[in-house]
């Protein structure tokens, strides 16, 4: 079957083994997977001589399921999340904890994008937001404006900022979702908003080496507020500043409790959710279920799409335009 993978800076479509389905595990066919651009981009120029696939959030159709899968049968809808499980592949295998089946009205091109509702999922459960509350997102790439919405979705005030205008005017088709180009934009915003007692929450969705952002969303704070980091940033911060709000700096890490546990993800099992609410799984779920009510939508999110053999010309697009593209299906 044929995968992506990146190779000396480069993209190539490989012919890789079909998975094994051991038990526990279910195996389908992949009809979209969504690419991540941040992550995706930093493995590609990374990428040595082996093979590194890409690839961890998608949607298909279930082939076979193994021993001990009871909440899935063959020809179910599923969405699937988690790598190296998941990549941009014919045919992925996973377990049990990341397939969540899909109600018949839940598009598999919007299903494909699970694994970022997860991500995104998890960084609000670690701010301890509740409705009514104020947060601000910062940096409005796909995953930033999943995140948007789904604060939304759930009662909050939601503030963002990026500097590109389409990803601000693309969050602001949410009616009610307010995105600012420049930071003097949000602080206004905040002010306002709060009446001058700062933020709840700042979510920090965006990548690079932005090392003063930690410190400036300090700035933005109620006393006692949040600091989350869900992008790849740099972990400078001003310890005056910190201590003056006595403020919590948290780093969220993926979609939630089971990532990168190899009980949860490769042997399939679970935490007992009186002892762990929101797994891995779990927050995958919620995504699912926010799509089927219809509170979340990312439909518009999703514009391009390309076949398996074209993918090189999608990361293409990403390095070359990156103003110009939002979010991309692989279609198979």
């Amino acid at each position: 079957m044929k995968a992506v993978a990146a190779q000396n800076g480069e993209i190539n479509i490989t012919e890789i083994a079909p998975p094994d389905l051991a038990p526990g595990m279910v195996k389908i066919k992949t009809q979209y997977s969504a690419i991540s651009p941040g992550t995706e981009l930093t493995m590609l120029r990374n990428s040595k001589e082996r093979a590194s696939y890409l690839g961890y959030s998608a949607s298909g159709i279930v082939l076979e399921i193994g021993d001990g899968v009871e909440h899935l049968q063959p020809g179910d809808a599923v969405a699937v999340y988690g790598g190296p499980y998941v990549r941009h592949a014919q045919q992925l295998a996973v377990s049990r904890n990341l397939a969540v089946k899909l109600p018949a009205h839940v598009s598999l091109q919007d299903a494909a994008a699970v694994g970022l509702g997860a991500i995104a999922a998890q960084a609000l459960r670690k701010a301890e937001i509740s409705f009514g509350e104020t947060v601000a997102v910062v940096g409005l790439g796909i995953l930033g404006q999943i995140t948007a919405r789904m604060a939304f979705a759930a009662g909050c005030n939601v503030l963002a900022c990026d500097l590109l205008s389409m990803r601000c005017e693309t969050a602001r088709s949410i009616q009610g979702i307010q995105a600012f180009e420049n930071w003097q934009g949000l602080e206004q915003a905040a002010d306002e908003s709060t009446r001058r007692r700062g933020v709840d929450a700042v979510l920090l969705c965006a990548g690079g080496q932005h090392g003063e952002l930690i410190d400036q969303a300090l700035d933005l704070l109620r006393m006692g507020g949040k600091v989350i980091v869900v992008g790849d940033l740099p972990l400078t911060l001003s310890r005056k500043k910190m201590f003056a709000k006595e403020a919590s700096l948290i780093v969220s890490r993926a979609g939630g409790p089971g990532r990168y546990d190899a009980l949860y993800e490769q042997q399939s099992i679970d935490y007992p959710a009186g002892f762990v609410r929101w797994t891995e799984g779990r927050n995958m779920e919620a995504y699912v279920d926010l799509l089927a009510s219809g509170r979340l939508r990312v439909d518009d999110l999703f514009r391009d799409k390309v076949a398996l053999e074209d993918a090189a010309q999608a990361y293409a697009r990403y390095i070359n335009s990156p103003t110009q593209i939002m979010g991309t299906l692989i279609e198979y």
